[in-house]
C-alpha cells in the first residue's frame, strides 16, 4: 500500500490521498482508488508494463468515440517506477451489480452499447494483437491440453472442435472482462460506465455475452438471440470464457501451469453442475 501511495503522489502532485484505498487485486495491475478523483494503475509484471502505453491509447480512442457510457481516460502520461509502469485514469461514478442481479434490459443495453462501437481505423490498430502471437487454439492444444489431467484431455479437445466449428462472424469490439465490477450503474439503474479494457480485442461478440453470465445464464438467454446464446455457451464450455479470453488476441501464455491450476477446478465444478456437457 505504501508504494502505491508514493506512486500516486508522484503522478498526481497536490491530490489528497487520505481516502485512497487499494482495489481488489487483479491479475495484471495493482490499482489504488482515489474516490471522485482517479484510479492509479501500476503494472505487476514486465509484459503488463510494456503493454500499458498501448492500453492507454485504446482508452483514448474509446473516450473520443462518442459512446453512450463513460470509460476511464488517462489523466497522466505512463510513467516508469523501476520496472513498473503506472498511470492515473479518470474516476467513473456508479456501482456494480452483485452477482446474479441484473435485468434482461440492462444486459441487453450493455451488450448493444459495446457492440455498437465502430471497430475500424486507429482503434482496430490499437486493439488487434493477433498478428503478434500464436492462434488461441494452438495455445490450447500445445500448452494447455497436455498439462490437463488425462481424463480431461479428450473432452477439452472435443469442446475445442465445437468452438472451432462455429460459423465465423464479423469481428466486433469485445471487452473481454464484461460484467461484475467493471460495469457501473447509476442509482436509477442506468448504465454509467464500463471499466478495465485491458483484455479488449476484436472478436466474436458472443464472448462478451458469455461474460455477462455473471448476471445469470437464464437472464442472458432472454437478452440475446438463440444463435448468439448458443455461441456464448459453446465458448464458455471450452475452458470458461474468463480463462479463454486470456489466450486470445495474440497474448502469450507465460504461465501455462498456473493457467491449468485455475482451469481444472472450473472444469470439475462445471462437470458437477452440468454433467450433460460431458460426452
Amino acid at each position: 500500500m505504501d508504494d502505491l501511495l508514493e506512486i500516486a503522489a508522484a503522478l498526481l502532485p497536490g491530490v489528497r490521498l487520505d481516502r485512497a484505498v487499494p482495489a481488489v487485486d487483479g491479475n495484471i495491475h495493482h490499482v489504488l482508488l482515489i474516490p471522485g478523483v482517479a484510479a492509479v494503475r501500476v503494472s505487476k509484471r514486465p509484459l503488463a508494463a510494456a503493454a500499458m502505453p498501448r492500453r492507454m491509447e485504446v482508452l483514448r480512442r474509446l473516450a473520443s468515440a462518442g459512446l453512450p457510457f463513460q470509460v476511464p481516460e488517462p489523466l497522466t502520461p505512463v510513467a516508469m517506477f523501476g520496472d513498473r509502469a503506472a498511470v492515473a485514469v479518470s474516476w467513473i461514478d456508479g456501482t456494480a451489480l452483485p452477482e446474479g442481479v441484473g435485468s434482461v434490459a440492462q444486459i441487453a443495453e450493455v451488450l448493444a452499447a459495446v457492440r455498437a462501437v465502430p471497430l475500424d481505423g486507429d482503434l482496430l490498430a490499437a486493439l488487434d494483437g493477433r498478428p503478434e502471437g500464436r492462434h488461441w487454439s494452438e495455445i490450447i492444444t500445445s500448452d494447455i491440453v497436455p498439462r490437463l489431467p488425462a481424463r480431461w484431455q479428450p473432452e477439452v479437445l472435443r469442446r475445442l472442435d465445437a468452438a472451432l466449428a462455429l460459423e465465423p462472424v464479423p469481428d466486433a469490439l469485445v471487452h473481454g472482462d464484461l460484467g461484475g465490477p467493471n460495469v457501473h450503474w447509476s442509482a436509477d439503474g442506468g448504465l454509467l460506465g464500463i471499466l478495465d479494457w485491458d483484455l479488449a480485442m476484436p472478436g466474436d461478440p458472443a464472448l462478451d455475452v458469455a461474460l455477462m453470465a455473471w448476471h445469470g445464464w437464464d437472464t442472458v438467454r432472454r437478452a440475446v438471440p438463440a444463435e448468439v446464446f448458443h455461441r456464448a455457451r459453446t465458448w464458455d464450455a471450452l475452458l470458461g470464457v474468463g480463462h479463454l479470453v486470456a489466450c486470445m488476441n495474440g497474448r502469450p501464455m507465460t504461465n501455462p501451469d498456473g493457467f491449468v491450476r485455475a482451469v481444472v477446478p472450473w472444469l470439475e465444478s462445471e462437470a458437477s453442475r452440468h454433467p450433460e456437457r460431458l460426452s
